[in-house]
């Protein structure tokens, strides 16, 4: 029973540091920082939506975090996911595992034989 214990003192030992560590990444301070608004459509949020709330670099360097969050917004995710395929196609698109093949079918093909065969 006493290892038992040990072993859970630990584990919420061991959640305190992480849960710690996460409010000091930048998430946690720019929701400190900012209000809980999207930046782009000005939605709302609260406690029961906040996972709906991300945090965008404006530059796009996600290494780039300073303590004032200048380089931070609020967004929500239909307009952060927005802003990066806004980015990506800015940039033209290089991932190609999310793009469809190119169609091979072609119903015209043939279209002047069957036209010929009717007359």
């Amino acid at each position: 029973m006493v290892k038992e214990s040990g072993k859970l003192d630990r584990v919420i030992l061991e959640a305190r540091k992480n849960a710690e560590q996460r409010a000091k990444g930048y998430r946690e301070r720019a929701l400190k920082l900012f209000p809980w608004v999207c930046g782009r459509c000005a939605r709302t949020f609260h406690h029961k939506n906040l996972q709906l709330l991300e945090v965008h670099h404006k530059n796009h360097n996600h290494d780039d975090n300073p303590p004032d969050g200048s380089n931070w917004e609020l967004l929500c995710t239909y307009c952060h996911e927005n802003e990066h395929a806004k980015l990506k196609d800015f940039m033209g698109r290089t991932d190609t595992s999310d793009t469809e093949s190119a169609a091979t079918h072609n119903p015209f093909a043939n279209l002047k034989n069957m036209l010929n065969k009717k007359t």
